[in-house]
């Protein structure tokens, strides 16, 4: 059955920049949507718009939540990843995944801490194999959701049913 849906989170961000870049990543890699949780600042005011326009402009949505077990209870998935360096149990390397099943949320955190206590209970602690440090939630959206992307859609190339990869 494998992967049938991804769900990237970006958690606790108030950078403007951040949030538009992960709006963008989702529709380079054609995912349906992205999820924004505890949003302040800035990016509360000036990057859910703008990240709105691109994500809307491409029929892709736009999902914004108080905090992230509203994420979590809202769309169930049957895993949840939190890209933590700091806490992370489990090492995932981009170029060969693990074996996921059903619907996957992947949680990138929009600061440069780690999860709170209260936050780390919802799923699995992990990061990237290969990177010494914190690359940025930015950087590891782009690894990890790719990745994922192509064992989702191992068969056909992003948005393009025509044409086997």
């Amino acid at each position: 059955m494998g992967v049938r849906k991804i769900i990237p989170v970006i958690h606790n961000v108030s950078s403007v920049q951040r949030l538009v870049d992960l709006a963008k990543i989702v529709i380079a890699l054609g995912l349906e949507s992205l999820v924004a949780t505890k949003v302040y600042g800035a990016a509360a005011q000036a990057g859910i718009p703008e990240a709105y326009r691109l994500l809307i402009k491409d029929n892709r949505g736009l999902v914004v939540l108080p905090e992230l077990r509203d994420a979590v209870e809202v769309f169930s998935p049957s895993t949840v990843l939190l890209v933590d360096k700091e806490k992370a149990s489990e090492l995932i390397d981009p170029l060969s995944p693990p074996e996921l099943e059903g619907t996957v949320m992947v949680v990138l955190n929009g600061s440069d801490s780690s999860f709170a206590p209260q936050e780390s209970v919802l799923g699995r602690a992990i990061y990237i194999r290969g990177l010494s440090s914190r690359a940025g939630s930015t950087a590891e959206a782009s690894l990890l959701l790719y990745s994922l992307a192509l064992i989702r859609q191992s068969s056909t190339r992003f948005g393009d049913t025509s044409t086997t990869i």
